[in-house]
């Protein structure tokens, strides 16, 4: 079958043809109808992380079951850690084959490029908001307005937020951002925020949007790519009481919840995806260099 795996670190993808994937005890092998393109894929690339050669990126995948009808997107954490496009083969490919906890039932009239996305970059948003505890009427600053910042801005809005600001350094950004009601801002510019959600991690604007929390506020760290940061420990947390959280994944039961609020039509998660590729490595690795160059588009589908 066609994949595009990653062979040698801080090197492109390449088109490769590699066995069909067969099930084993407890397995199922899913025929990928979209996966989604994260700019932790671009860390994983370039070298960040821990990632075992040859290797198929992509854990944000949506299919149906071989030899079946059945729409199911895949929660991309095994139960022993494990994580798709990760530690073991992920999404850019024909197919994959899973453990069958890992699927997720895809409800009527959730496309299969939707239920993709919402896999990491909806459900990572959502599992902040939780974890941040948001109460109604908190002001919520987006540090970084790509997938999941979209995500974030229809979510919180959802959730009861009272009012919803973005910062990015790409200006096209910016004006997406106000489409999803959220209010263009400069993180030095941010005042009295309650939560916000670092999905850039870039040092000197986490270190401002710490500084723009009010007494008790919260940051969720978000983006792995965030290595150091240097604190005033008393100006920065204890005066003023707030809390830095640490966000890694999400559940799968936040998926099912995700889903279903799709269905619903309580979030409009097509509106996050701004382009679709083939399964080329040529195309894929335009994406994930634009990523890396910084993007005005917000989530990229292989469809």
């Amino acid at each position: 079958m066609h994949a595009i795996r990653l062979t040698t670190l801080q090197s492109p993808l390449i088109n490769d043809e590699i066995d069909d994937p067969s099930a084993g005890p407890g397995e199922v092998v899913v025929e990928v109808r979209a996966a989604g393109i994260c700019h932790s894929d671009a860390h994983y690339r370039a070298g960040g992380g821990t990632v075992a050669l040859p290797l198929t990126l992509g854990h944000e995948i949506a299919g149906a079951v071989a030899g079946t009808d059945q729409r199911v997107a895949l929660h991309y954490l095994h139960d022993d850690g494990r994580m798709l496009g990760k530690e073991v083969d992920g999404g850019y490919a024909e197919r994959i084959v899973v453990p069958a906890a890992n699927l997720v039932p895809i409800p009527d009239g959730v496309a299969f490029e939707v239920a993709a996305v919402m896999m990491c970059s909806t459900a990572t948003a959502y599992h902040a908001l939780r974890l941040a505890s948001l109460r109604t009427g908190e002001r919520v600053a987006i540090i970084g307005f790509g997938g999941l910042g979209a995500s974030a801005a229809q979510l919180a809005t959802a959730m009861g937020a009272g009012s919803v600001f973005a910062v990015d350094r790409v200006r096209d950004k910016l004006d997406l951002a106000q489409s999803f009601g959220a209010i263009p801002a400069a993180a030095e510019e941010l005042k009295e925020i309650d939560i916000a959600l670092d999905f850039a991690g870039h040092p000197p604007t986490t270190l401002a949007a710490l500084r723009s929390l009010r007494c008790g506020g919260r940051i969720m760290i978000v983006a792995i790519n965030l290595r150091e940061l240097a604190i005033d420990p008393y100006r920065d947390l204890l005066a003023n009481e707030r809390h830095i959280i640490g966000v890694s994944d999400h559940t799968r039961d936040e998926l099912v919840e995700l889903l279903a609020m799709a269905a619903r039509g309580d979030l409009d998660v097509a509106r996050v995806i701004t382009r679709r590729v083939p399964l080329d490595a040529a195309a894929i690795n335009a994406v994930l260099d634009d990523l890396d160059a910084g993007t005005a588009h917000l989530r990229t589908v292989i469809v």
